[in-house]
């Protein structure tokens, strides 16, 4: 059951990684990915919470420090460690298979941090831009979705490393947005 779920997982990676593969892909990608194109938007968000929240802003910013700080150490370091999945850019039955954009290949594959990280932001976010959640939320999750897609994209993932990244993330988000709140409110 395990190695099937493997299987289906090389193939799917390699039916986005390599069969989606265009020169406009090929440019976007390796820039979606980096956390650098995305200081601006990050800038938006603490203007926006400042502004709502005014002296209770500092509280919202400590508490995304926080999960940030958690859920890229889960991922990043437990899982991932615990694991230990290759990436498909270093995975032997994927040589020359593998169409690998970014100039590292370092580390283990599953769960991505990105992937973990960006949609605990989205959901976190989201949660205290409330009044703004009718647009706000498909643009985070679009915004999220794009960054994991990228990690396939560019041969550092696998679907699944995102898809669960993305499910473990959304509870990061969901949990300290919560406890945030409460905190806040006390």
């Amino acid at each position: 059951m395990i190695e099937q779920l493997i299987q289906l997982d090389k193939s799917a990676f390699v039916a986005i990684n390599n069969g989606l593969s265009n020169p406009f892909l090929d440019w976007l990608c390796p820039i979606l990915r980096n956390q650098s194109t995305w200081y601006i938007l990050y800038a938006v968000f603490i203007y926006f919470i400042i502004k709502l929240y005014k002296k209770e802003s500092w509280k919202i910013l400590l508490g995304i420090a926080l999960m940030i700080l958690c859920s890229d150490q889960f991922s990043a370091n437990l899982i991932k460690n615990t694991f230990k999945r290759l990436r498909p850019c270093a995975e032997p039955s994927l040589n020359g298979i593998t169409h690998h954009l970014i100039a590292s290949c370092n580390g283990y594959s599953f769960i991505s941090a990105h992937a973990t990280n960006h949609f605990a932001i989205a959901i976190f976010i989201s949660f205290f831009l409330k009044s703004y959640s009718r647009i706000i939320l498909p643009i985070l999750i679009f915004w999220a979705a794009s960054i994991a897609f990228s990690q396939v994209y560019v041969g550092v993932h696998y679907p699944l490393d995102v898809l669960i990244g993305a499910i473990v993330g959304s509870l990061f988000g969901f949990t300290f947005s919560k406890y945030t709140y409460k905190y806040i409110h006390q």
